[in-house]
């Protein structure tokens, strides 16, 4: 992880000093380390093993939290647990993408928590880059405020434009130019070899489905580095922070696919959610620019900001149950059955 080049290039205000980035890479050098040894030998997670690691990484955050509370103050710990929740909320939405795209490619049952490892090790690496550039941006002027503020609304506006317009979310493998151009260099194999990326066949080196798909959440990666970061550095500017929280973020998601695989299709309205909070913290930014020219303009605090981003999820969780089970009531009544 390229902590020099954070700490070097950015002189914006950060609690993180050399000390705590190199104990906080080093730990998710070993965590990502446990991930590889238990993903070595590929199997179907089990509920009980999905929910275990679930838990275990929803704990270190908190714990976290709570050092930052006792070390830097409540500010600093409410930043952080702000940003991890926009974080955990904007990853969810990632799972699903992962789902279809896991679907996609028929990766086996007991090969996808080695895909979405992978594809976690090429989101952490894609975010502390997105980072570093958005930290370097953010020292050019405060226009970079306006900037992150407008990626933001556009896209939410992207997103409640599906969302409304009832557009689900698809993955179309042939369109994917990332895939094409390694099809296009090497063959592929007709089906999976285990965990192998890369076997040798017919005389000549061959890739599996399995690369293909690692090399598309990849890709995936990307478009999601785009979204996530400005939208933590619409609640926190310290640049520790901001990598904690995507850290701490990601580091669950494989567990957490499992955990959530039969609910993720059910929250239906996970996207409207997601375009409004995007869409708020976008509005956070901008007001935040304007207050730095003009003073008497107002500025959003980040417990409010924690407030709003939590009380809209509570939200569009409970809308998605009812309309859940208000369809299942419809599906069950005598009038759609006859």
């Amino acid at each position: 992880m390229p902590t020099e080049a954070f700490l070097s290039a950015v002189s914006l205000e950060t609690i993180g000093s050399p000390q705590l980035w190199i104990i906080t890479v080093a730990a998710l050098l070993l965590l990502l380390a446990v991930d590889f040894m238990l993903t070595r030998r590929p199997h179907e997670v089990r509920m009980r093993e999905a929910v275990g690691w679930s838990v275990f990484y929803l704990a270190l955050p908190l714990a976290f939290g709570v050092y930052l509370w006792g070390v830097f103050g409540s500010g600093v710990a409410v930043e952080f647990f702000t940003g991890y929740v926009v974080e955990k909320s904007l990853s969810v939405d990632n799972l699903f993408v992962f789902m279809l795209l896991l679907s996609a490619f028929a990766v086996p049952v007991a090969l996808a928590q080695r895909v979405l490892l992978y594809g976690i090790v090429g989101a952490l690496v894609l975010r502390a880059i997105f980072i570093a550039l958005g930290a370097a941006v953010l020292q050019s002027g405060t226009w970079a405020f306006l900037l992150f503020g407008g990626i933001l609304i556009v896209t939410a506006v992207k997103i409640m434009k599906d969302a409304l317009g009832g557009k689900e979310q698809q993955v179309d493998i042939s369109s994917m130019r990332t895939v094409r151009l390694l099809r296009r260099f090497m063959p592929v194999t007709n089906d999976y070899r285990g965990s192998h990326l890369v076997v040798r066949e017919g005389g000549r080196r061959a890739l599996t489905p399995l690369a293909l798909a690692i090399v598309a959440v990849f890709a995936t990666d990307i478009v999601f580095a785009v979204d996530s970061v400005p939208a933590v550095y619409g609640v926190t500017e310290d640049p520790y922070l901001v990598f904690a929280t995507n850290a701490f973020a990601l580091l669950g998601l494989r567990a957490l696919y499992f955990v959530l695989l039969g609910v993720l299709a059910k929250l239906r309205h996970l996207n409207h959610g997601l375009g409004i909070i995007l869409a708020f913290i976008g509005i956070k930014l901008v007001l935040h620019w304007a207050h730095g020219v003009w003073t008497w303009v107002p500025e959003i605090p980040t417990p409010v900001s924690l407030g709003v981003i939590v009380a809209v999820l509570a939200t569009v969780t409970a809308t998605s149950l009812y309309a859940n089970r208000l369809d299942a009531r419809v599906a069950s009544s005598p009038a759609e059955r006859g």
